[in-house]
């Protein structure tokens, strides 16, 4: 049993998408929460429309709803976790009544998902950005880690927690480092033994302090605390909450250097361009969603003024006093094989061309790759190894359709289009694409009451800003809510987003505002 979870999959992800649709021909049952009637619904036992940002709600229903029935594993949460007692306080008050009048969803309904959940051999929960992309985002997912322990369903085949990733390497870029709080092959910074590998090896001292998230980047910048930033392969000035905001921090730096393989938005108000390869151009590793580490291969020759990534940061350090002299990707592979040996020590590029692909950890050679983690939780624990509960509560989107802004904006992708269409606008002659540009999906009983007719330019505007878009009339929304992409330059939807944030993570609330709509010849 799946419970896909905030995943417009066949879009965002379309190759887990085609392996999930696969899997219910097989006999897997889906249940889609969602507040689209996204394209998986189609293949899915059920669809809880739910209300957006109202996850928790129906995720604490849940919990109850298996606590009263006694369809909770027992001996799994005595022997692997803690704090049970308070998660049972703290869901007290999220009866199938309460979290229904919430959620939109039917109590029975939550009631028959809690009991499909709970009672399957193998269950797994599989979520993405309408997940995180909330102010409560981390409480969301501590919930969903809940209701995994509760059941027992981890740390074993078909079941668990998988978070698919939005684009390809996201989990290989943050194994490597590039989180704000995490060394290569994914430790705390603030583990003084494992940080001190990293600086005998490069004889640096390097920081014990936990480095800074984007949203509190940009903050500093806006304070003026920072002066400089340097954006690798990424366009924020398209993909971050409440553009005009975004743009006038980015016009405040003194200096604004960008590293991309296209003229992003952001790369326009650089003062340096840096033109890097792209993925067709150089040889690596990339690291998927469920920890397979595969090889990448040249398969195309460069314009002689690029280079690859490593290439540029190496040159760039050794003019800023730090010579590093490495000569290829295999080499800079083998001292992460060396230095993060617990998760990479097995995975030779020897191997990765015998083997196709070797999931981590694997620490040595003779390892055959780790592919189901948390196996630990199913024998005995002792205190210190325990995992808790993390019991947290409902709280509503941030901003609240009312009489002036009546309509909830909820954004995500397009199949054919990415990201921020850096790379999927530059497309060759005679490639045929079905969308080619941006829509307001809009419910017909709203569009009705509007006036607007499918096709029809609409203006939407939020306490932000305003935009000019092509309607598209569509019962895959619910009334009350429109849907838009990000994608588009020339619509560009985040002038209408919220400017608040996920205290813990940093994550925008890109998933819920406020607008209204109305059509451009009334």
């Amino acid at each position: 049993m799946l419970l896909l979870m905030g995943s417009n999959t066949t879009e965002a992800h379309p190759i887990i998408g085609n392996r999930i649709k696969k899997a219910v021909k097989a006999g897997l049952r889906v249940i889609v929460v969602d507040p689209r009637k996204i394209d998986m619904v189609k293949s899915a036992e059920k669809h809880l429309q739910i209300n957006v940002g109202s996850d928790i709600a129906l995720i604490n229903a849940m919990i109850r709803i298996i606590i009263t029935e006694g369809w909770y594993d027992r001996s799994f949460i005595e022997r692997n976790t803690i704090e049970f007692d308070t998660l049972l306080e703290k869901v007290d008050l999220y009866t199938p009544e309460y979290s229904a009048a919430i959620t939109g969803v039917p109590a029975e309904e939550i009631v028959e998902t809690a009991r499909l959940y709970a009672n399957s051999k193998r269950s797994m929960i599989a979520y993405t950005l309408g997940i995180t992309e909330h102010h409560c985002g981390v409480n969301n997912v501590f919930d969903i880690a809940n209701l995994a322990l509760l059941t027992g369903h981890i740390g074993k085949p078909g079941s668990g927690i998988m978070p698919l990733r939005g684009q390809n390497n996201v989990q290989g870029a943050g194994d490597m480092g590039c989180l704000p709080n995490q060394l290569t092959g994914a430790v705390s910074v603030l583990d003084d033994n494992y940080r001190r590998r990293y600086e005998e090896e490069w004889k640096v001292k390097i920081s014990s302090k936990v480095g800074d998230t984007q949203t509190r980047t940009f903050d500093k910048i806006e304070l003026g605390e920072i002066k400089a930033l340097y954006v690798i392969g990424e366009n924020p000035l398209l993909a971050d909450v409440h553009m005009n905001h975004t743009k006038r921090i980015l016009e405040q730096l003194d200096l604004l250097i960008v590293q991309d393989i296209f003229m992003t938005d952001t790369a326009e108000l650089a003062d340096v361009v840096l033109p890097a390869k792209s993925w067709g151009e150089v040889d690596g590793t990339y690291t998927n969603t469920d920890r397979r580490i595969q090889r990448v291969r040249k398969a195309v020759a460069s314009h002689p003024d690029v280079r690859e990534d490593w290439e540029i940061l190496c040159e760039l350090s050794g003019r800023l006093g730090y010579p590093m002299s490495y000569t290829s990707s295999e080499e800079i592979w083998n001292e992460v094989r060396k230095l993060a040996w617990e998760m990479y020590g097995g995975i030779s590029y020897k191997r990765l061309d015998q083997e196709y692909g070797i999931h981590y950890p694997c620490p040595d050679e003779s390892h055959p790759g780790t592919m189901v983690l948390h196996e630990r939780f199913h024998q005995s624990q002792a205190d210190g190894e325990r995992s808790a509960f993390v019991p947290v509560g409902y709280t509503p989107p941030l901003e609240m359709p009312d009489e002036e802004f009546p309509f909830t904006l909820t954004t995500g992708r397009r199949y054919e289009s990415y990201n921020t269409h850096t790379q999927t606008r530059h497309y060759a002659p005679g490639v045929k694409i079905k969308q080619t540009e941006e829509t307001l999906d809009i419910h017909p009983e709203d569009a009705g009451k509007l006036g607007i007719e499918n096709g029809e330019m609409v203006r939407v505007s939020s306490r932000r800003g305003e935009l000019t878009v092509r309607a598209k009339v569509t019962s895959q929304v619910v009334p009350g809510l429109v849907f838009m992409s990000f994608h588009w330059s020339e619509v560009p939807t985040n002038v209408l987003t919220l400017n608040e944030y996920d205290p813990i993570s940093g994550t925008a609330e890109f998933k819920a505002c406020a607008v209204k709509v109305q059509s451009v010849s009334n």
